[in-house]
């Protein structure tokens, strides 16, 4: 089959009408968006195939591979395409036809680029990645991979930890993708220009360009309790730490202000601003407010360009100011009054992700079309001061009610509230106040809103999901617990909302267990965790964080067949003294800010934000963002 490419070319599809009638949502492989970027392969050095492992819908909505997509195919030298994980109907077929997963914009194989570029963004998509390289046609194993096969490179969050995956992946870029993989590129275009090897360019870019981390080049030795002894590279000239990149300036930084557009509905469905990267909070738990490190806005003229630019380029009626913690914006206000002003009489839907109760202006959210027809969403993430100060939210009780209170007085009656059960210190009581802290905010309704215009009770809902301890956070040495104890944690919210006197405004979700278990195993895991992420894949494991194909007997088959205990790496506290998988890398903040931060979650005591006070994390170091205001 072909098909008109911008009105005069045609090009092959890699699938025939029949098969693409015969799969859920065809849209998902065919390509040729608006705003697509369409090359001539004979007129480039470089092609690269950028991959989110899972379905289009999902990795459509990412942004960090629509910004380095817009930032790659700028280069007049390199073509960059996208792959995303086919879903369970089109990779039968793929496999019964020994039809070789394609780029969508070529249409091209994957096995025939220069680069498979991977973003790991959560860990239970670890086994979509072997799913993508094996429909491809690449050896899982990198040690396994000639010169025919692309170089195959990883990033994203989870890349912090690449140890459980590092069997698969020839390198990982550490860090934020505008700093140095232009770098990475030249360097790669002039070796392959020389003739030089896979190995050759592979220790030259961990040697010469920063934040590469190849695999392949370190060497892991053990102890006889099984934590590790010793990390080192095994190549002269090879870094023995790692240095994350960071984006000094973002506005500087380039940005795609022709986002892609897709023909079906995707999970995030329109035009995305980010407005600052990092954070000024210090919650303890958190991965991305430590990674990202240290909090970098974009000015307000800028962003105000990249709003006018986006809604022309796209035509999306909705719109997204992105960030960790958008009421920290330094001008919040000002962008929402400039973009509602401008474009809401036009139609144009404003969301805005990430607030805090305790700072979010009314006024602001008011603003927001048909703000009150849905749900305001807070994450007080525990039920209890005590362990609020624990985790370092820096969110008082008083401040929780008097947000709900000056919601409900302007018009709104849905609440959503977040939770993590499992937290550390965590005890029984601080469950329960998760059902007491509901139930109050249940009575500042029925207290602030006059019987006549209720229109009924309120509606909050308590999601509660369960906390797993992340590197490079003041908590990656805390323990886990098993599903069974998970599930009795949530029994006990379950029951404490039932006894609370506006249980019937009251509703109650919580998450997997047995599926956070398996997602602390990855997360701080290291490389013997390999042999089960393959074994598991082996017997079927895909699409991990799907109910419909979620199957945790899998996994625990895997260990089992592998000689791998899982809890040594999931449920284990670890001590300060030992080395951690991901220690080789450098973040900037140091592990002595880390020690001191976990010391003082035993101790319940609360460190400021970085505006109010810096704590001396070490990101200063980079020299930008809220380090130098």
């Amino acid at each position: 089959m072909t098909m008109k490419e911008n009105g005069h070319t045609t090009r092959k599809l890699a699938l025939p009408d029949e098969i693409l009638l015969s799969v859920q949502k065809p849209a998902r492989y065919l390509g040729n968006e608006a705003n697509a970027v369409y090359k001539d392969p004979g007129k480039v050095d470089i092609r690269f195939a950028m991959c989110f492992p899972d379905v289009y819908e999902v990795g459509m909505s990412h942004l960090g591979i629509q910004i380095l997509y817009d930032m790659f195919n700028r280069r007049e030298d390199t073509w960059c395409e996208r792959v995303y994980s086919p879903w369970l109907d089109l990779d039968k077929i793929l496999r019964e036809r020994k039809i070789p997963l394609f780029a969508l914009e070529s249409q091209d194989p994957i096995r025939d680029m220069d680069f498979l570029g991977i973003t790991l963004q959560f860990e239970l998509c670890y086994t979509n990645v072997l799913q993508v390289l094996d429909l491809s046609g690449i050896p899982l194993r990198a040690c396994d991979r000639d010169e025919s096969v692309p170089i195959v490179i990883g990033g994203g969050p989870c890349s912090y930890n690449p140890e459980p995956m590092a069997e698969f992946f020839d390198m990982f870029y550490i860090g934020e993708g505008e700093v140095v993989y232009d770098q990475l590129l030249d360097l790669y275009k002039s070796m392959k220009a020389a003739g030089k090897s896979r190995r050759e360019f592979l220790m030259a870019a961990a040697c010469q360009v920063p934040g590469i981390y190849v695999p392949s080049l370190y060497e892991v030795s053990y102890k006889p309790d099984g934590t590790i002894a010793s990390f080192a590279p095994t190549v002269p000239g090879v870094p023995a730490r790692v240095v994350k990149q960071v984006v000094k300036e973002l506005d500087e930084a380039p940005y795609p202000l022709h986002q892609l557009v897709p023909f079906i509905q995707i999970t995030q469905d329109r035009a995305v601003v980010e407005i600052q990267r990092g954070c000024i909070r210090g919650c303890r738990f958190c991965q991305a407010g430590m990674i990202y490190r240290p909090n970098r806005e974009r000015s307000y003229d800028l962003l105000k360009h990249y709003t006018d630019a986006l809604i022309d380029n796209t035509g999306f009626d909705d719109f997204t100011l992105s960030s960790l913690s958008s009421s920290d914006y330094t001008c919040i206000k000002e962008l929402v009054n400039y973009i509602v002003d401008t474009y809401g009489p036009r139609g144009t839907q404003l969301q805005l992700p990430s607030l805090r109760i305790d700072s979010f202006s009314l006024d602001v959210m008011a603003r927001l079309q048909d703000a009150r027809r849905g749900n305001l969403t807070f994450a007080p993430e525990a039920g209890s001061q005590r362990l609020r100060d624990v985790i370092n939210k820096g969110l008082t009780e008083e401040e929780i009610l008097f947000g709900a209170r000056e919601a409900f007085r302007g018009g709104w009656k849905k609440v959503k509230l977040y939770f993590m059960l499992g937290l550390p210190t965590e005890t029984p009581e601080d469950r329960r106040e998760i059902a007491e802290l509901a139930n109050k905010i249940a009575v500042a309704y029925f207290q602030e809103v006059p019987k006549e215009k209720r229109n009924g009770r309120c509606d909050i809902t308590v999601s509660t999901s369960f906390f797993v301890p992340k590197p490079f956070t003041p908590f990656q040495w805390a323990p886990m617990y098993t599903p069974e104890q998970y599930l009795e944690f949530a029994s006990t919210v379950y029951d404490g909302i039932q006894s609370v006197l506006n249980r019937r405004s009251i509703w109650y979700k919580y998450h997997e267990a047995d599926g956070t278990v398996l997602e602390g195993f990855l997360a701080r895991g290291d490389r013997r965790c390999s042999a089960v992420i393959l074994e598991a894949y082996r017997l079927g494991a895909m699409y991990d964080a799907w109910i419909e194909t979620w199957d945790y007997s899998r996994w625990l088959t895997a260990c089992a067949n592998m000689g791998v205990d899982m809890d040594f790496f999931a449920l284990r506290e670890r001590s300060l003294d030992e080395i951690l998988p991901w220690d080789f890398i450098d973040i900037g903040v140091t592990k002595n800010f880390m020690i001191r931060e976990w010391q003082r979650a035993q101790e319940g005591v609360i460190t400021p934000n970085c505006r109010e006070q810096c704590s001396g994390c070490g990101a200063g170091r980079f020299g930008c963002g809220c380090c130098v205001r």
